[in-house]
């Protein structure tokens, strides 16, 4: 096992590791689940803790859509029945979307309870369940309301990732190329090996190492921390464009859209060179061999990017490339270029 950072606790000894911190804690503790996590992962948990007394399982529905304030009102209304007092653990067991709801109802419930993290998915591992960001969606936007604060706890446990279809695997891929491309070439490549090989337990150590790095750096997203935007301006509003539609999509599958975009954007804008872009394009289509895309001349996702969180005054604002391992925040992209870049993918898809 390997500590990351002040709280995140990565490899096979994370649960012991967990168990031990559990011995110093003597408040009531709540763990939330979605009913994968409830069937699949945390019967694995609950065997190796010790060291737990009494405890509450709150489980929410599996999907995005639980991500919303419909559900976060049940929660708050079922801690509180259970008498959660501001000496109370919540202990949330999932994926991104468990750490993101997870997180948000920790930072509000009483102004604030503890909170740990035990991500399930791949994604959630590299990356939701670090940094400090939680929030829900509304009226199908994603992370509209959110709170930045960071779990007390993160404890990354890789073997859960075997309860986990390739289509999940996938997904959090997605996080890694990105990791990948704004870190290096060099590790850019040795991302893509751990794919081919099925092999992520050095992989998941880096990935979260290149995260924690930067929010160290920029916890409140000021500068440096917008480079982990990269893929999600227009990654996001595929997302929710697909939530709309009530067909929605893994998160990792809007990303790699939207790093296949934002390349595209990088090239124009940025002068990435032609060659690097179309490597860029090779490499995640190696790994996402389908796209989405529903309709033919439907451009409507450029309708979220006004809902973007670094827009300033109106103005989209992007992480782009100049290199692999150079990523620039901040670069002000006007709506006909988003657009463009938008038709570039479309007819990317529709000549698959």
């Amino acid at each position: 096992m390997k500590q990351i950072g002040a709280n995140g606790w990565v490899g096979q000894g994370a649960i012991t590791q967990m168990d031990e911190l559990l011995a110093e804690h003597d408040g009531l503790v709540f763990f939330l689940v979605d009913e994968n996590t409830h069937a699949h992962c945390l019967p694995i948990l609950l065997a190796e803790l010790s060291n737990l007394g009494e405890y509450e399982i709150l489980e929410v529905p599996a999907g995005e859509e639980s991500k919303c304030i419909e559900v976060v009102t049940n929660l708050w209304l079922a801690l509180a029945e259970a008498n959660a007092d501001r000496n109370s653990l919540l202990i949330n067991v999932g994926g991104g979307m468990i750490t993101d709801l997870g997180g948000f109802l920790g930072s509000t419930y009483k102004r604030g309870i503890r909170f740990w993290h035990v991500p399930t998915s791949l994604l959630a591992m590299v990356d939701a369940a670090f940094g400090g960001k939680t929030g829900i969606d509304v009226n199908n936007i994603k992370n509209l309301v959110g709170t930045f604060l960071e779990a007390d706890e993160v404890f990354v446990y890789p073997p859960f990732l075997q309860s986990l279809p390739e289509r999940e695997l996938r997904s959090g891929f997605a996080e890694v190329i990105k990791h990948g491309l704004i870190d290096g070439e060099i590790l850019l490549k040795d991302a893509l090996q751990s794919w081919n090989d099925q092999n992520f337990d050095a992989i998941i150590e880096w990935a979260v190492k290149v995260k924690v790095d930067i929010v160290d750096k920029d916890l409140f997203e000021q500068g440096l921390r917008k480079r982990l935007n990269l893929g999600h301006t227009l990654g996001h509003a595929v997302e929710s464009y697909f939530l709309e539609k009530g067909t929605p999509i893994l998160h990792g599958e809007a990303v790699a859209a939207g790093l296949l975009m934002e390349s595209w954007l990088s090239h124009l804008l940025l002068m990435m060179e032609t060659e690097v872009f179309h490597a860029i394009v090779r490499d995640i289509r190696k790994i996402f061999p389908d796209l989405y895309w529903p309709e033919k001349d439907d451009v409507s996702i450029l309708y979220y990017l006004q809902y973007d969180k670094k827009n300033t005054a109106g103005t989209q604002r992007y992480a782009l490339l100049k290199a692999i391992g150079d990523c620039v925040e901040n670069v002000e992209v006007g709506l006909d270029e988003s657009s463009m870049a938008v038709h570039w993918y479309r007819n990317l898809v529709y000549r698959l």
